[in-house]
C-alpha cells in the first residue's frame, strides 16, 4: 500500500493506494457514520459494507442536482446525524462529488471520506477536494472546495467496471500524463496488454503517479486561482460534448484533448509528432469518437464555463508532452478554432 498526503492550508487528506477497501472500518468512528452509494455499487459490494445505515442514489449525472442534496440532507436529519457525524462515500466520481458537497454544507460542515470505485474517480474526481452539483446543463456550477479525510483507491475494484467505464477512466490518465508526468504516457504506450488486463499493480502505480502530480498542484493552488487550472486540460470542449451529446465523461474529455492538442499544434506549442503521439494513444484505447456540435452550441456552453472571465477564457494548452500552459484567450478565438478543426475533419 502507498499513502500519499495532500496538505492544503486548512486540511490534510490521506490517499491510500492499493489498500483493500474493507479495511476502511479502521478509519471510521464507532458511531454517527452514514454511507452514501449508488444502486450499481450497492448491488456489487453492499453485502460487505460496514454495519452503518446506507443511502442510495440513482447512478449517473442525473443525481448531481440540488434537489438530491436537499433530499439526502433530510435523510441525514432523520438518521440523527449531527455535527459529529461522518459521511462515507462508496462509489465513483458522482457519488464522491455528491457526498463531499453534502458533507461540506450539512450543519456547515461534517467529516467525510471516500472509497473510490472507478478508475476515473481514483485518478481524478475523488482527489483534490472539489465537490459539486450541476445547474441544469451547466456542469459543477454549484460546489465547494472541501477535502475528504481519506480516499481509498483499491484497484481490485476496477475489475468490476464495464469496458466503457474502464476506458473512460483511461482518458484522465492520459490527460495527467500530457500535462504533468510523461512517464504515464510512456507506460500506457509500452504496456498495452497489462492495461487491458487491468493488472492491479500496474494500475496502482499509474494511479499513484496521477495523485502525486495532482497533490502537488492542489497543495500549491487549492482554490484554482492559478496553477490548478492546468488540470482542466481537455475539459473546456469536453464538458460541452459531455452535456450536450450524452457522452461519458472520459470519452468527452478525450474528444476535448484531441481538440486542445490540435489547438496547441496550431499555436506551435507542440510538434506534429507530439500531436500524432497523443491522437494515436487515444485511438489505441478506443477513446476517439465522432463528435459534431455547432459553433452556437459550443459557444453557449463555453459562455457558462467556470474558466471564463468576462469574454475571455483561461484555456489550457499542451507545451510538449508532460507540460501544460494556461493562456487567456477570447471565447471567440476558441470558437473560431473549433470551426477550423471541425472543417478539417470532414
Amino acid at each position: 500500500m502507498e499513502k500519499i498526503i495532500i496538505e492544503t492550508d486548512n486540511a490534510l487528506s490521506a490517499i491510500l493506494i492499493g489498500a483493500r477497501w474493507e479495511a476502511v472500518i479502521k478509519l471510521l468512528p464507532d458511531t454517527g457514520v452514514i454511507i452514501l452509494t449508488d444502486q450499481n455499487v450497492y448491488d456489487l459490494y453492499g453485502e460487505r459494507f460496514p454495519e452503518f445505515p446506507v443511502l442510495k442514489i440513482v447512478p449517473g449525472e442525473e443525481s448531481k442536482q440540488l434537489k438530491v442534496i436537499e433530499k439526502l440532507a433530510g435523510k441525514l436529519v432523520k438518521s440523527g446525524i449531527d455535527r459529529s457525524g461522518f459521511i462515507l462515500a462508496i462509489g465513483g466520481g458522482v457519488v464522491c462529488d455528491i457526498a463531499g458537497f453534502l458533507a461540506s454544507v450539512y450543519m456547515r460542515g461534517i467529516r467525510c471520506g471516500y472509497i473510490s470505485t472507478t478508475l476515473l474517480s481514483q485518478v481524478d474526481a475523488s482527489t483534490g477536494g472539489k465537490t459539486g452539483v450541476n445547474l441544469g446543463s451547466i456542469k459543477n456550477m454549484i460546489g465547494t472546495f472541501s477535502q475528504p479525510e481519506f480516499v481509498i483507491c483499491d484497484t481490485t475494484m476496477l475489475r468490476t467496471l464495464s469496458e466503457e467505464e474502464y476506458l473512460s477512466g483511461l482518458a484522465e490518465l492520459i490527460k495527467t500524463g500530457i500535462i504533468g508526468d510523461k512517464s504515464i504516457i510512456e507506460i500506457l504506450e509500452n504496456d498495452y496488454a497489462g492495461i487491458l488486463k487491468r493488472d492491479r499493480y500496474l494500475l496502482a502505480d499509474l494511479v499513484g503517479r496521477c495523485i502525486k502530480f495532482k497533490g502537488r498542484v492542489v497543495a500549491e493552488d487549492e482554490k484554482e486561482s492559478g496553477l490548478r487550472r492546468i488540470l482542466n486540460f481537455g475539459h473546456t470542449f469536453g464538458h460541452a460534448f459531455e452535456l450536450t451529446m450524452g457522452m461519458k465523461h472520459g470519452f468527452a474529455v478525450a474528444a476535448g484533448i484531441e481538440v486542445a492538442a490540435a489547438f496547441s499544434l496550431q499555436k506551435r506549442l507542440i510538434s506534429r509528432r507530439d500531436y500524432e503521439r497523443i491522437t494515436e494513444l487515444l485511438g489505441r484505447y478506443q477513446l476517439l469518437n465522432n463528435f459534431e456540435l455547432s459553433a452556437d452550441t459550443i459557444s453557449g456552453m463555453i459562455m457558462h464555463d467556470k474558466k471564463k472571465s468576462g469574454t475571455d477564457l483561461h484555456f489550457v494548452y499542451m507545451e510538449g508532452i508532460g507540460s501544460a500552459v494556461v493562456k487567456k484567450i477570447t471565447v471567440e478565438e476558441a470558437i473560431s478554432f473549433y470551426n477550423q478543426f471541425k472543417s478539417g475533419k470532414r
